[in-house]
């Protein structure tokens, strides 16, 4: 079933397919990425000429992102170029910024409806960069390894810890030492058998690269869980899963927390599938981590009673 896609949604869908794509579908991806404003002028024949392949290499570039037609594709794209620009024009108005997308003299409700459309779109963007394939090549990964540790910094340990918890309580074992010189210590201990997984939005912090860059000669099994395409990252993952690119106010303000939500969701897609490949046992060990370790941290409506009394 095909959809016609508008706004700034087409370039970000198009962005999170690339990685994705096979070579000759490419190229066309990044003849619209590299110059949208042009390519929403050009007949389906010159944007294949642009592209360097045949018409109906274009075609199947329109059906692989579910858009209804080539027009479709240019209309999605004018009123993208449309947005982008009026995005731009207003960054540029106060350069400094103190969080993405919020500018100076802006109201708690204004500034209220920001974040909430940010953390929206972080998600959005991160689940239509979802590969099926690659998920369940992650999931593999996971299944097979005796233990699961994580590499990260920053605010990123936030969807590590998330991470651990999830997959404790489902019965795999998970390391995760918040310190990065310990994290790329234990790298360099591990060994086949053993999965380690790379959290960084930008896919450049040097700790993380060492860590992955360690445990792949190591013999161990790597995950890599980042916004950038182009990452040195990368390089060292056997799998790579993309997180939402949130734009941030650059090296002054660096990420936003929002782009955190793309993380998390990555995180719990990997649980959510893994925990359906192993529901009875997944259902098991939920109720033992539970019994074991939750239960009494709780205070039981009873016990709230006798303290109201």
């Amino acid at each position: 079933m095909t959809e016609t896609i508008t706004g700034g949604g087409l370039l970000h869908r198009i962005s999170g397919r690339l990685p994705y794509l096979p070579p000759s579908l490419r190229q066309v991806a990044e003849a619209v990425l590299k110059s949208p404003e042009q390519a929403q002028t050009m007949t389906i024949s010159e944007l294949a000429v642009a592209a360097g392949v045949g018409e109906s290499t274009v075609s199947r570039f329109v059906k692989e992102l579910g858009i209804d037609g080539y027009k479709s594709m240019l209309l999605g794209l004018a009123e993208a170029t449309f947005i982008s620009k009026a995005a731009t024009s207003a960054r540029t108005a106060d350069s400094e910024v103190v969080y993405e997308g919020v500018n100076r003299g802006d109201t708690a409700a204004e500034i209220a409806g920001k974040v909430e459309r940010s953390s929206v779109q972080s998600l959005r963007r991160t689940g239509q960069r979802q590969d099926v394939e690659a998920i369940q090549r992650a999931v593999d990964l996971i299944d097979a390894s005796n233990t699961v540790i994580f590499s990260c910094m920053g605010s990123s340990s936030i969807a590590a810890e998330e991470a651990v918890m999830r997959f404790t309580r489902a019965g795999k074992k998970c390391m995760l030492y918040r310190d990065t010189t310990i994290q790329v210590m234990l790298a360099a201990i591990i060994g086949p058998g053993d999965l380690l997984i790379g959290i960084s939005d930008s896919g450049r912090s040097t700790p993380i690269i060492d860590a992955m860059h360690l445990a792949r000669q190591r013999g161990a099994a790597t995950i890599a869980i980042t916004g950038a395409e182009g990452s040195p990252l990368r390089n060292y993952a056997d799998v790579v899963l993309y997180t939402a690119t949130v734009p941030s106010g650059g090296e002054l303000y660096g990420e936003s927390v929002t782009s955190k939500w793309g993380q998390l969701l990555v995180i719990d897609i990997l649980y959510a599938t893994y925990a359906s490949r192993h529901y009875d046992a997944t259902v098991e060990h939920l109720k033992q981590t539970y019994q074991s370790a939750i239960r009494q941290s709780r205070t039981s409506p009873s016990d709230s009673a006798q303290h109201a009394g």
